[in-house]
Protein backbone atom coordinates (compact mmCIF):
# COMPACT_ATOMS: atom_id res chain seq x y z
CA UNK A 1 0.00 0.00 0.00
CA UNK A 2 1.61 3.40 -1.17
CA UNK A 3 1.72 5.98 1.22
CA UNK A 4 0.93 9.45 -0.59
CA UNK A 5 2.76 12.54 0.79
CA UNK A 6 1.24 16.20 0.75
CA UNK A 7 3.46 18.48 -0.66
CA UNK A 8 3.42 21.92 1.28
CA UNK A 9 4.08 24.86 -1.02
CA UNK A 10 4.97 27.94 0.43
CA UNK A 11 3.97 31.20 -0.87
CA UNK A 12 5.21 34.69 0.51
CA UNK A 13 4.25 37.22 -1.88
CA UNK A 14 6.26 40.74 -2.57
CA UNK A 15 5.77 43.42 -0.08
CA UNK A 16 4.64 45.73 -3.34
CA UNK A 17 2.08 42.74 -4.02
CA UNK A 18 0.45 42.97 -0.67
CA UNK A 19 0.22 47.06 -0.66
CA UNK A 20 -1.34 46.53 -4.18
CA UNK A 21 -3.87 44.36 -2.77
CA UNK A 22 -4.08 46.25 0.70
CA UNK A 23 -5.22 49.85 -1.16
CA UNK A 24 -7.30 47.89 -3.58
CA UNK A 25 -9.67 46.50 -0.63
CA UNK A 26 -9.60 50.30 0.77
CA UNK A 27 -10.53 51.41 -1.87
CA UNK A 28 -13.49 49.57 -2.08
CA UNK A 29 -14.61 50.61 1.28
CA UNK A 30 -13.64 54.02 0.93
CA UNK A 31 -16.62 56.76 0.49
CA UNK A 32 -16.63 59.35 -2.55
CA UNK A 33 -15.31 61.98 -0.23
CA UNK A 34 -12.30 59.69 0.68
CA UNK A 35 -11.59 58.16 -2.72
CA UNK A 36 -11.03 62.20 -4.00
CA UNK A 37 -9.24 62.99 -1.33
CA UNK A 38 -6.77 60.16 -1.43
CA UNK A 39 -6.50 60.25 -5.11
CA UNK A 40 -5.86 64.24 -4.42
CA UNK A 41 -2.97 63.26 -1.92
CA UNK A 42 -1.36 60.76 -3.61
CA UNK A 43 -0.04 62.77 -6.60
CA UNK A 44 3.46 63.64 -6.74
CA UNK A 45 3.78 66.32 -4.54
CA UNK A 46 3.71 66.50 -0.41
CA UNK A 47 0.97 66.49 1.21
CA UNK A 48 -0.99 69.88 0.49
CA UNK A 49 1.38 71.35 -0.87
CA UNK A 50 -1.13 72.70 -3.51
CA UNK A 51 -2.75 74.80 -1.20
CA UNK A 52 -6.16 76.16 -2.62
CA UNK A 53 -5.84 74.84 -5.61
CA UNK A 54 -6.68 71.56 -3.85
CA UNK A 55 -9.21 72.74 -2.08
CA UNK A 56 -10.70 73.76 -5.14
CA UNK A 57 -10.23 70.55 -6.86
CA UNK A 58 -12.02 68.77 -4.43
CA UNK A 59 -15.46 71.33 -4.30
CA UNK A 60 -15.47 70.67 -8.69
CA UNK A 61 -14.84 67.23 -8.21
CA UNK A 62 -17.33 66.88 -5.38
CA UNK A 63 -20.15 69.24 -6.76
CA UNK A 64 -20.08 67.21 -10.19
CA UNK A 65 -19.83 63.72 -8.10
CA UNK A 66 -16.85 62.69 -10.09
CA UNK A 67 -12.96 61.77 -9.64
CA UNK A 68 -12.51 63.35 -13.00
CA UNK A 69 -14.60 66.62 -13.67
CA UNK A 70 -14.17 68.96 -16.30
CA UNK A 71 -14.94 72.28 -17.05
CA UNK A 72 -16.93 72.78 -20.36
CA UNK A 73 -18.02 75.95 -22.41
CA UNK A 74 -17.53 79.08 -19.96
CA UNK A 75 -19.64 81.65 -19.74
CA UNK A 76 -19.93 84.90 -17.86
CA UNK A 77 -23.23 86.93 -17.82
CA UNK A 78 -23.18 90.42 -17.15
CA UNK A 79 -26.10 92.06 -15.29
CA UNK A 80 -26.58 96.01 -16.08
CA UNK A 81 -29.43 97.73 -14.57
CA UNK A 82 -30.12 101.66 -12.58
CA UNK A 83 -31.04 102.38 -9.57
CA UNK A 84 -33.58 105.05 -8.03
CA UNK A 85 -31.22 105.44 -5.40
CA UNK A 86 -28.53 107.12 -7.66
CA UNK A 87 -31.31 109.92 -7.62
CA UNK A 88 -30.09 110.60 -4.19
CA UNK A 89 -26.56 111.72 -5.09
CA UNK A 90 -24.72 108.27 -3.79
CA UNK A 91 -22.61 107.59 -6.33
CA UNK A 92 -19.36 109.19 -7.79
CA UNK A 93 -20.81 108.99 -11.14
CA UNK A 94 -24.07 110.06 -12.47
CA UNK A 95 -26.87 107.61 -13.70
CA UNK A 96 -26.26 107.27 -17.46
CA UNK A 97 -22.82 105.49 -17.23
CA UNK A 98 -24.58 102.59 -16.71
CA UNK A 99 -26.41 102.72 -20.29
CA UNK A 100 -22.97 104.38 -21.49
CA UNK A 101 -20.98 101.38 -20.34
CA UNK A 102 -23.21 98.90 -21.41
CA UNK A 103 -22.39 100.42 -24.95
CA UNK A 104 -18.65 99.98 -24.07
CA UNK A 105 -19.44 96.51 -23.42
CA UNK A 106 -21.39 95.74 -26.48
CA UNK A 107 -18.40 97.63 -28.33
CA UNK A 108 -16.23 95.12 -26.61
CA UNK A 109 -14.10 98.10 -25.27
CA UNK A 110 -14.26 97.37 -21.32
CA UNK A 111 -11.95 94.99 -19.34
CA UNK A 112 -14.46 92.56 -18.96
CA UNK A 113 -14.13 92.11 -22.82
CA UNK A 114 -10.62 91.58 -22.56
CA UNK A 115 -10.01 89.16 -19.89
CA UNK A 116 -13.00 86.71 -21.59
CA UNK A 117 -11.34 87.05 -24.71
CA UNK A 118 -8.15 86.01 -23.33
CA UNK A 119 -9.22 83.20 -21.41
CA UNK A 120 -11.66 81.95 -23.42
CA UNK A 121 -15.15 82.86 -22.16
CA UNK A 122 -18.27 83.12 -23.48
CA UNK A 123 -19.53 86.47 -22.61
CA UNK A 124 -23.12 87.75 -22.24
CA UNK A 125 -24.53 91.49 -21.34
CA UNK A 126 -27.71 91.08 -19.57
CA UNK A 127 -30.08 94.34 -20.01
CA UNK A 128 -31.99 93.68 -17.00
CA UNK A 129 -33.28 96.71 -16.14
CA UNK A 130 -31.01 100.04 -17.61
CA UNK A 131 -32.83 103.51 -18.23
CA UNK A 132 -32.30 103.05 -22.22
CA UNK A 133 -33.29 100.91 -25.33
CA UNK A 134 -30.75 98.59 -26.91
CA UNK A 135 -30.72 98.17 -30.41
CA UNK A 136 -30.16 94.30 -31.13
CA UNK A 137 -26.26 92.89 -30.41
CA UNK A 138 -25.13 89.14 -30.70
CA UNK A 139 -23.45 89.91 -27.09
CA UNK A 140 -27.04 91.79 -25.35
CA UNK A 141 -29.82 89.63 -23.79
CA UNK A 142 -32.47 91.71 -23.28
CA UNK A 143 -34.66 91.15 -19.79
CA UNK A 144 -35.46 94.11 -18.94
CA UNK A 145 -37.90 94.01 -15.37
CA UNK A 146 -38.08 98.55 -15.72
CA UNK A 147 -36.56 101.25 -16.58
CA UNK A 148 -34.07 101.25 -13.18
CA UNK A 149 -35.88 100.64 -9.71
CA UNK A 150 -37.48 103.44 -7.32
CA UNK A 151 -35.45 104.77 -4.59
CA UNK A 152 -35.72 102.64 -1.55
CA UNK A 153 -35.32 105.79 0.68
CA UNK A 154 -38.79 106.56 -0.56
CA UNK A 155 -40.57 103.02 -0.80
CA UNK A 156 -39.52 99.60 -1.71
CA UNK A 157 -36.96 99.39 -5.09
CA UNK A 158 -39.01 96.78 -6.58
CA UNK A 159 -42.54 95.27 -6.85
CA UNK A 160 -43.23 92.17 -6.05
CA UNK A 161 -44.04 91.35 -9.79
CA UNK A 162 -40.64 92.87 -10.22
CA UNK A 163 -38.86 90.10 -8.02
CA UNK A 164 -40.64 87.46 -9.52
CA UNK A 165 -39.96 88.31 -13.69
CA UNK A 166 -36.36 88.96 -12.26
CA UNK A 167 -35.92 85.63 -10.93
CA UNK A 168 -37.59 83.25 -13.73
CA UNK A 169 -35.53 85.61 -16.20
CA UNK A 170 -32.42 84.91 -14.51
CA UNK A 171 -33.10 81.51 -14.27
CA UNK A 172 -34.01 80.70 -17.67
CA UNK A 173 -30.64 82.33 -18.89
CA UNK A 174 -29.27 79.39 -17.26
CA UNK A 175 -31.28 76.95 -18.93
CA UNK A 176 -30.21 78.74 -22.07
CA UNK A 177 -26.90 78.60 -21.77
CA UNK A 178 -26.60 74.94 -20.42
CA UNK A 179 -28.39 73.68 -23.75
CA UNK A 180 -24.91 74.60 -24.67
CA UNK A 181 -22.86 72.68 -22.70
CA UNK A 182 -21.75 75.09 -20.39
CA UNK A 183 -20.63 74.02 -16.39
CA UNK A 184 -19.23 76.93 -15.02
CA UNK A 185 -20.59 80.19 -15.17
CA UNK A 186 -19.78 83.44 -13.73
CA UNK A 187 -21.66 86.69 -12.56
CA UNK A 188 -20.61 90.25 -12.98
CA UNK A 189 -22.64 93.46 -12.88
CA UNK A 190 -22.73 96.72 -13.95
CA UNK A 191 -25.33 99.50 -12.28
CA UNK A 192 -24.82 103.51 -10.71
CA UNK A 193 -25.90 103.18 -7.27
CA UNK A 194 -25.49 98.84 -6.89
CA UNK A 195 -22.94 99.19 -4.33
CA UNK A 196 -25.71 100.80 -2.14
CA UNK A 197 -28.30 98.08 -2.46
CA UNK A 198 -25.25 95.76 -1.65
CA UNK A 199 -24.86 97.35 1.40
CA UNK A 200 -28.33 97.26 2.49
CA UNK A 201 -28.63 93.79 1.88
CA UNK A 202 -25.43 93.01 3.63
CA UNK A 203 -26.77 94.97 6.46
CA UNK A 204 -30.34 94.00 6.67
CA UNK A 205 -29.11 89.82 6.30
CA UNK A 206 -26.30 90.24 8.46
CA UNK A 207 -27.72 92.64 11.18
CA UNK A 208 -24.36 94.70 10.84
CA UNK A 209 -24.82 98.57 11.01
CA UNK A 210 -24.73 100.61 7.96
CA UNK A 211 -21.46 101.80 8.65
CA UNK A 212 -19.59 98.28 8.48
CA UNK A 213 -21.09 97.91 4.99
CA UNK A 214 -20.81 100.93 3.53
CA UNK A 215 -17.81 101.59 0.89
CA UNK A 216 -16.47 104.26 -1.88
CA UNK A 217 -18.38 102.05 -4.48
CA UNK A 218 -17.29 104.09 -7.47
CA UNK A 219 -15.01 106.65 -5.52
CA UNK A 220 -16.42 109.24 -3.90
CA UNK A 221 -14.88 111.54 -1.47
CA UNK A 222 -15.25 111.69 2.32
CA UNK A 223 -17.88 114.15 1.78
CA UNK A 224 -19.74 112.19 -0.59
CA UNK A 225 -18.84 108.79 1.45
CA UNK A 226 -20.66 110.51 4.41
CA UNK A 227 -23.80 111.80 2.62
CA UNK A 228 -23.72 108.07 1.66
CA UNK A 229 -24.04 106.54 5.09
CA UNK A 230 -26.37 109.01 5.96
CA UNK A 231 -28.81 108.13 3.26
CA UNK A 232 -28.29 104.26 3.79
CA UNK A 233 -28.78 104.91 7.63
CA UNK A 234 -32.43 106.18 6.55
CA UNK A 235 -32.97 103.37 4.19
CA UNK A 236 -31.99 100.73 6.53
CA UNK A 237 -34.18 102.37 9.65
CA UNK A 238 -37.09 102.79 6.89
CA UNK A 239 -36.72 99.21 5.84
CA UNK A 240 -35.39 97.53 9.08
CA UNK A 241 -38.36 94.96 9.71
CA UNK A 242 -36.94 92.94 6.50
CA UNK A 243 -35.89 89.80 7.33
CA UNK A 244 -37.01 86.92 4.90
CA UNK A 245 -34.43 87.56 1.40
CA UNK A 246 -37.04 88.17 -0.83
CA UNK A 247 -38.41 90.95 0.96
CA UNK A 248 -34.68 92.46 1.34
CA UNK A 249 -34.31 91.89 -2.45
CA UNK A 250 -37.90 93.71 -2.95
CA UNK A 251 -37.51 96.53 -0.60
CA UNK A 252 -33.61 97.77 -1.27
CA UNK A 253 -32.14 95.37 -4.58
CA UNK A 254 -31.77 95.91 -7.91
CA UNK A 255 -32.94 94.72 -10.81
CA UNK A 256 -29.59 93.15 -11.75
CA UNK A 257 -29.08 91.60 -8.22
CA UNK A 258 -32.38 90.00 -8.44
CA UNK A 259 -31.68 88.33 -11.98
CA UNK A 260 -28.13 87.21 -10.38
CA UNK A 261 -29.43 85.56 -7.98
CA UNK A 262 -32.05 83.64 -9.66
CA UNK A 263 -29.61 82.50 -11.90
CA UNK A 264 -27.42 81.08 -8.69
CA UNK A 265 -30.01 78.98 -7.93
CA UNK A 266 -30.72 77.92 -11.32
CA UNK A 267 -27.06 77.56 -11.96
CA UNK A 268 -27.13 75.46 -8.51
CA UNK A 269 -29.84 73.81 -9.56
CA UNK A 270 -28.20 72.48 -12.61
CA UNK A 271 -25.15 71.46 -10.57
CA UNK A 272 -23.01 74.23 -12.28
CA UNK A 273 -19.84 75.59 -10.71
CA UNK A 274 -20.27 79.20 -9.88
CA UNK A 275 -17.89 82.14 -9.91
CA UNK A 276 -18.88 84.80 -7.24
CA UNK A 277 -17.17 88.19 -8.27
CA UNK A 278 -17.29 91.44 -6.20
CA UNK A 279 -19.47 93.01 -3.65
CA UNK A 280 -22.40 93.23 -5.50
CA UNK A 281 -22.32 89.88 -6.95
CA UNK A 282 -21.60 88.24 -3.67
CA UNK A 283 -25.07 90.48 -2.30
CA UNK A 284 -26.95 88.62 -4.92
CA UNK A 285 -25.46 85.24 -3.87
CA UNK A 286 -26.20 85.52 0.45
CA UNK A 287 -29.74 86.33 -0.52
CA UNK A 288 -29.29 82.81 -2.99
CA UNK A 289 -27.61 81.14 -0.35
CA UNK A 290 -30.39 82.20 2.18
CA UNK A 291 -32.88 80.75 0.14
CA UNK A 292 -30.81 77.42 -0.97
CA UNK A 293 -28.23 76.88 1.61
CA UNK A 294 -26.44 73.66 -0.33
CA UNK A 295 -25.73 76.73 -2.94
CA UNK A 296 -22.20 77.00 -1.37
CA UNK A 297 -21.16 73.22 -2.73
CA UNK A 298 -21.01 75.16 -5.95
CA UNK A 299 -19.81 78.77 -5.31
CA UNK A 300 -16.17 80.11 -5.81
CA UNK A 301 -15.57 83.37 -4.37
CA UNK A 302 -13.11 84.57 -7.27
CA UNK A 303 -11.61 87.51 -5.28
CA UNK A 304 -12.13 89.66 -2.65
CA UNK A 305 -12.51 93.34 -3.76
CA UNK A 306 -11.39 97.01 -2.11
CA UNK A 307 -14.37 97.47 -1.42
CA UNK A 308 -13.99 97.86 2.01
CA UNK A 309 -16.94 95.46 3.49
CA UNK A 310 -16.72 93.07 1.12
CA UNK A 311 -13.80 91.14 2.63
CA UNK A 312 -16.23 91.26 6.35
CA UNK A 313 -19.09 90.00 3.65
CA UNK A 314 -17.13 87.36 2.59
CA UNK A 315 -15.61 85.98 6.00
CA UNK A 316 -19.92 86.27 6.81
CA UNK A 317 -20.62 83.43 4.68
CA UNK A 318 -17.52 81.43 5.45
CA UNK A 319 -15.76 82.43 1.74
CA UNK A 320 -12.04 82.07 1.02
CA UNK A 321 -11.08 84.21 -1.83
CA UNK A 322 -9.10 82.67 -4.78
CA UNK A 323 -7.76 86.50 -5.06
CA UNK A 324 -6.78 90.03 -3.43
CA UNK A 325 -5.58 91.74 -5.79
CA UNK A 326 -7.47 95.01 -4.78
CA UNK A 327 -9.99 94.74 -7.65
CA UNK A 328 -13.24 97.13 -7.35
CA UNK A 329 -14.05 97.58 -11.24
CA UNK A 330 -16.96 94.67 -10.92
CA UNK A 331 -17.70 94.04 -14.56
CA UNK A 332 -17.15 90.11 -13.73
CA UNK A 333 -13.68 91.08 -13.99
CA UNK A 334 -12.33 88.84 -10.68
CA UNK A 335 -14.10 85.68 -11.93
CA UNK A 336 -12.80 86.15 -15.70
CA UNK A 337 -9.06 86.61 -13.89
CA UNK A 338 -9.76 83.64 -11.88
CA UNK A 339 -11.10 81.09 -14.02
CA UNK A 340 -7.18 80.28 -15.16
CA UNK A 341 -6.73 78.79 -11.60
CA UNK A 342 -9.94 76.87 -11.39
CA UNK A 343 -8.85 75.40 -14.78
CA UNK A 344 -5.39 74.51 -13.39
CA UNK A 345 -7.03 72.52 -10.22
CA UNK A 346 -8.66 70.51 -12.34
CA UNK A 347 -5.93 70.05 -14.79
CA UNK A 348 -4.07 69.04 -11.73
CA UNK A 349 -6.53 66.58 -10.56
CA UNK A 350 -7.20 64.80 -13.91
CA UNK A 351 -3.67 64.52 -15.42
CA UNK A 352 -0.87 64.93 -12.91
CA UNK A 353 0.92 61.52 -12.31
CA UNK A 354 0.99 59.59 -9.06
CA UNK A 355 3.49 58.04 -6.78
CA UNK A 356 2.31 54.68 -7.88
CA UNK A 357 2.05 55.90 -12.04
CA UNK A 358 5.42 57.93 -11.70
CA UNK A 359 7.29 55.19 -9.99
CA UNK A 360 8.71 57.97 -7.29
CA UNK A 361 8.77 56.55 -4.08
CA UNK A 362 6.06 58.01 -1.37
CA UNK A 363 7.44 58.87 1.93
Amino acid sequence: MSVLRAKTFSFTPSLSKICFIVAIFKKKNMTFEEQLQNKIDLKTKPLGALGTLEKIAFQVAKAQNTLTPELRHPYMLVFAADHGLAKEGVSAYPAEVTYQMVMNFLGEGAAINVFCKQHNIDLKIVDSGVNFDFKDHTLLVKAKAGYGTKSSLQENALTKTQVEFCLVSGAKLIQQIAQEGCNIVGFGEMGIGNTSSASLIMSLLTKKPIAQCVGRGTGVNDTQLDHKKAVLEKVALKHKDATNPLDILQRVGGFEIAQICGAMLEAHNKGMIILVDGFIATSAYALAKSLVPSISDNAIFTHVSDESAHREFVDFLHGEPLLDLGLRLGEGTGCALSYPLVQSAVNFLNNMASFDSAGVSNK
